[in-house]
């Protein structure tokens, strides 16, 4: 069985195939954040909700830890504040919930 890159989902470990794109679960908040992303140049991710408060520090670093969602660019204005897009995992995922 050839050797992919690892997944995460929850506790469980998953291998998939280099390049596969296997979907994970998302929790609502994972979803509705991600979902934001679809409709943006190459998937940019909001640093603030739609009702302009900043997105949970906890729901980017879950997405970012399963793979979800990848580091974009650093912000010079605020290197705190995490520029994120979508990955074609991140992409399986929200397909796989539609």
């Amino acid at each position: 069985m050839p050797r992919g890159k690892k997944v995460r989902d929850q506790s469980v470990e998953v291998n998939a195939p280099e390049g596969a794109a296997a979907p994970i679960p998302l929790t609502p908040a994972q979803r509705k954040w991600l979902a934001r992303g679809l409709d943006q140049p190459g998937g940019k991710l909001p640093l603030f909700d739609a009702e302009g408060r900043r997105v949970s520090r906890q729901t980017v670093q879950a997405c970012l830890d399963r793979g979800l969602c990848e580091p974009w660019f650093a912000n010079p204005l605020k290197p705190d504040w995490l520029v994120c897009k979508l990955t074609d995992l991140g992409r399986a995922s929200l397909a796989d919930h539609r």
